[in-house]
């Protein structure tokens, strides 16, 4: 019978980064993949899950998808390990679990399945018991635009959510639903998930809209907010089209620079939550 892992516990040697938000269009594919990128050039053993039916984070880095083809689905529904999924980016020290349109059926597939909700978190932990398998020290989730089982399986999984959010007139309607989302998980589901942080995206300082945005949210959230906001940059939208992260499409840019500056923090946090 298969180890059953507790929920309390965290995946050996992985530090498990959901990024998730259920409003569709404010960065969160494109943070996953540069955040990713970002880690991997200061040394970190990246690897970025793709649960979206979209596969945006896998066209992102290049990976191409077709019909038949091994993925995350099979991964949550148990007809393969993420070992037999995983793909090289291409760029150093960063690999890719891709997804597939399999995935628009699974939310009903999974209700069916035993630990539903943690079908991920069971397959890191057989990926990190393996001895060939890179030793990941970040996993990072791309999750879709929508609060379901996918999102709820990388919650269960994570040790922390990192949530994109866009300078508009409503993302703290969405936040506030969102951050629900993760209590009743933490509360229910998975005892160690936390909010590493909210990163304001698509911000232009042109608009005195995304500046009072950006205030409502860091007075409502303070330090959970990071520093660092990500620009609305052109180079920073061209560049899934040549699939490649921003970093390596134009490594100058001010979108580039915002991604770098952002893995800092994240790493600073994350030794602070180590030593604390």
């Amino acid at each position: 019978m298969a180890e059953i892992h507790r929920p309390d516990q965290s995946v050996p040697g992985m530090r498990i980064l959901a990024v998730a938000n259920q409003k569709g269009g404010v960065g969160k594919t494109t943070t996953a993949i540069n955040l990713g990128t970002a880690l991997a050039a200061v040394g970190e053993q990246v690897l970025i899950v793709d649960l979206d039916p979209q596969g945006n984070a896998s066209t992102g880095l290049g990976i191409q998808r077709h019909h038949g083809q091994v993925s995350t689905y099979h991964v949550l529904m148990g007809d393969s390990s993420l070992q037999q999924v995983i793909i090289p980016s291409g760029i150093p020290r960063l690999d890719c679990a891709p997804s597939t349109m399999d995935l628009l059926g699974a939310e009903l597939e999974l209700a069916e399945i035993d630990r539903k909700t943690y079908r991920l978190f069971d397959a890191l932990h057989a990926l990190a018991a393996q001895p060939e398998s890179p030793r990941y020290t970040y996993v990072i989730a791309d999750c879709p635009p929508s609060l379901n089982l996918l999102t709820v399986n990388a919650l269960c999984a994570a040790d922390a959510v990192l949530v994109p959010l866009q300078c508009e007139f409503f993302a703290l309607e969405g936040l506030s639903q969102l951050l629900k989302t993760v209590e009743r998980v933490r509360s229910n589901l998975n005892p160690r998930l936390a909010v590493q942080g909210v990163v304001l995206t698509m911000f232009d300082r042109r608009n005195s809209l995304s500046e009072q945005v950006a205030q409502d949210v860091r007075g409502v959230l303070g330090e959970k907010v990071y520093h660092t906001v990500i620009p609305r940059n052109v180079r920073v939208s061209e560049a899934p089209s040549y699939g490649k992260p921003v970093l390596l499409y134009d490594n100058a840019c001010p979108g580039s620079q915002a991604y770098i500056r952002l893995a800092s923090e994240v790493i600073r946090r994350e030794r602070e939550l180590r030593a604390a």
